[in-house]
């Protein structure tokens, strides 16, 4: 039975069925829109009935489908006939201790020790040891394989995605061996975070989205996954997990989430079922120090140089300690039913970077914060506004959201007061929306506004933001384009002065990236080199690159755009006869390697599958010091000369759709 066909039969097994099957009205139509499932309109309008069943079906097969669409087995599109090769896994069972601040033994069978693919042999020595972890979100299985412990599982995994250490290279997604800890609490397909959450939580095992925020580049260390009942949640990695957790109101079904650039707030799209009406919640952040405790401030470490006490709304390090949903915009009646968000300040990772350690940089005193208010460098690490587009699939829609109200007010609350009110700010902090963060009741000039909504030809399926100047949104529609829009220069400008028109954001051109393409993925920035092995020869930047991946062709290209974003090329296209189904990906986070690792969430598949797209360079590894690994500056080049190697794969009890990770060291 075709998916679609299969889907509209489940929906109607769980009561859903009324919201599948029919068209919008003509004047909405196109060819490929008999094949929405789920779809919530009745002659334009949407149908109060079908958009409530189909909110009740977020989180499942149901939901996945409305959100993205046909797959390439749906559309008739073959499997790639290309087999790239792999290079086979040896275990790291011989080193009894991996590292020696650890007390993890890793000998089997008491403990995991892991596999990696690339290099001669293992070292005792762990040299400049530096793994990155991805967070990946799935439709759990309503029975596990034989081959996962038999337990519940909750639809979030966290897994290493790239490993460096003891004279070799990890390029396959597995277990960490920081945080594994035998079958039944694996540490993997069940992220410990959410794990621990359930024990006094009812979970629903019904994740909708896993975000992060990029623009600090490597100091985003977790991601929050959120739950169709409202959850949202900190997902942790190896030596950052603090279990932030904080709930939406009853009746929002969150349908997709966006952090912003240096996780200052989480932007969760949702369908209000009571009013029938769509808005983005605002969450204020706050990070800390590895477990420590909100309410025992002075108690807290320097960790990693988080902030010496919880500044919600405030530049942090990702390590989310707390969090409060201060409000909900209202979307415009013309778009009532969001599908995905993303976010963006503008501001490049080395302005956030400028201030890497936030404990010794305090804004308690007022001199400092003097510093950061009144122009001199470190100014630049304080966003003054920013920028959110959110589509509507069902609805051909997109809305563009000023954020300067949000930005400029916390700058002000933060580090426009006197010693006296500031004290009187921090000591009001709580859960009344009179206390900080204030909720947008209490304080509604903060409040970001809708500033232009836009019809599109055809549905849209994917966003994304660019994260630096000159200022772009993409969007991508399901009959295989991505559109570049401009959004001029004020929305996003950092010095405070310029005044956005909604006349700034036009559509300039598209490019062709395959049919159903569901995701736009950032590139990473690589190592500690200006000039990338892969980018440099070919005139390319990170900052103006990004993966396209194209469920309905089964395939995934980076496309890279020139420096004033006014024409586009396609410089890879992976497409692999493994991969079944994908929906999602993400290009793994470097450290002091230079690396080109891209991690596809394969739906169809049930795994989770890593491809190398350039060659691994070991720079902070010197063979005078008697590393042989990967020695700078060629490095460990890919398989045969080919444009790819596949690292491995994860199956999961489940089906990804999400993938979000970042170097945690």
């Amino acid at each position: 039975m075709p998916l679609i066909k299969a889907l509209v039969s489940l929906a109607a097994c769980l009561t859903v069925g009324a919201a599948f099957g029919q068209a919008p009205a003509a004047a909405r139509t196109g060819p490929a829109d008999a094949e929405m499932p789920g779809d919530v309109l009745t002659n334009g309008r949407v149908d109060a009935a079908r958009y409530r069943a189909t909110a009740a079906a977020m989180g499942t097969e149901v939901g996945i489908a409305y959100r993205y669409g046909p797959s390439a087995a749906d559309l008739g599109y073959p499997a790639a006939t290309v087999t790239y090769g792999k290079r086979p896994d040896k275990s790291y069972d011989p080193i009894s201790v991996r590292l020696g601040w650890s007390n993890r033994s890793c000998v089997s069978p008491g403990g995991w020790c892991g596999t990696w693919q690339i290099g001669r042999a293992t070292s005792k020595e762990p040299g400049d040891f530096s793994s990155s972890i991805v967070n990946v979100a799935y439709v759990p299985d309503a029975v596990p394989p034989p081959s996962f412990f038999p337990k519940k599982y909750f639809g979030v995994a966290s897994l290493q995605q790239f490993g460096i250490a003891h004279d070799v290279v990890a390029v396959k997604p597995e277990h960490s061996w920081t945080t594994y800890d035998g079958l039944a609490r694996d540490g993997g397909a069940n992220d410990g975070n959410i794990e621990a959450a359930a024990q006094t939580i009812a979970m629903d095992q019904k994740p909708v989205a896993v975000g992060k925020c990029y623009g600090r580049g490597g100091w985003c260390t977790n991601s929050i996954a959120v739950f169709a009942n409202g959850w949202l949640m900190g997902v942790g990695s190896n030596t950052a997990h603090n279990r932030m957790r904080v709930k939406l109101a009853d009746g929002k079904v969150p349908t997709a989430i966006a952090v912003t650039n240096s996780g200052e707030f989480a932007l969760v799209t949702v369908w209000d079922t009571a009013a029938v009406r769509g808005q983005i919640a605002v969450v204020a952040l706050a990070d800390g120090c590895q477990w420590c405790d909100p309410a025992k401030e002075r108690d807290w470490g320097r960790n990693w140089g988080s902030a010496r006490r919880m500044y919600h709304g405030f530049p942090g390090l990702g390590n989310y300690i707390a969090a409060k949903v201060i409000g909900y915009v209202d979307l415009p009646d013309t778009l009532k039913a969001p599908t995905e968000i993303s976010v963006s300040t503008g501001k490049s990772h080395g302005d956030y970077e400028i201030v890497r350690d936030f404990w010794a940089n305090d804004i308690d005193t007022a001199e400092r914060r003097a510093q950061y208010f009144d122009g001199d460098e470190r100014s630049l690490a304080i966003a003054r506004t920013g920028m959110a587009v959110v589509i509507s699939k069902n609805e051909k829609r997109a809305a563009f959201i000023d954020l300067r109200p949000l930005f400029q007010y916390y700058r002000a609350q933060y580090l426009g007061q006197d010693q006296a009110r500031w004290h009187a700010l921090i000591a009001s902090r709580g859960e009344a929306p009179n206390q900080w963060p204030y909720a947008f009741s209490a304080a509604p000039a903060q409040v970001p506004t809708v500033v232009k909504v836009i019809d599109l030809p055809a549905r849209p399926t994917a966003v994304k933001l660019g994260l630096t100047a000159p200022y772009r949104a993409f969007i991508a529609t399901q009959e295989g384009r991505l559109r570049v829009f401009d959004l001029g220069t004020a929305y996003l400008d950092q010095a405070g002065k310029a005044v956005g028109k909604p006349a700034d954001i036009v559509e300039k051109f598209a490019v062709e990236v395959g049919r159903n393409p569901t995701d736009i993925t950032y590139v990473k920035e690589r190592g500690w080199n200006e000039t990338t092995a892969l980018f440099g020869p070919l005139g390319l930047k990170h900052d103006r690159s990004y993966w396209v991946t194209s469920r309905g062709e089964r395939k995934a290209q980076l496309v890279s755009f020139d420096a004033t974003f006014g024409s586009a090329r396609t410089v890879k296209t992976l497409a692999d006869s493994r991969i079944v189904d994908p929906i999602a990906s993400d290009d793994a986070a470097n450290h002091g390697t230079e690396s080109y690792v891209l991690t596809l969430a394969d739906y169809g598949g049930k795994t989770v599958r890593n491809y190398l797209y350039g060659p691994v360079i070991a720079w902070t590894y010197g063979t005078q010091d008697g590393w042989t690994i990967c020695p700078a500056p060629q490095g460990c080049t890919l398989l045969d000369g080919k444009p790819f190697e596949y690292g491995g794969g994860y199956d999961l009890p489940g089906k990804p759709f999400h993938a979000a990770g970042a170097n945690i060291n």
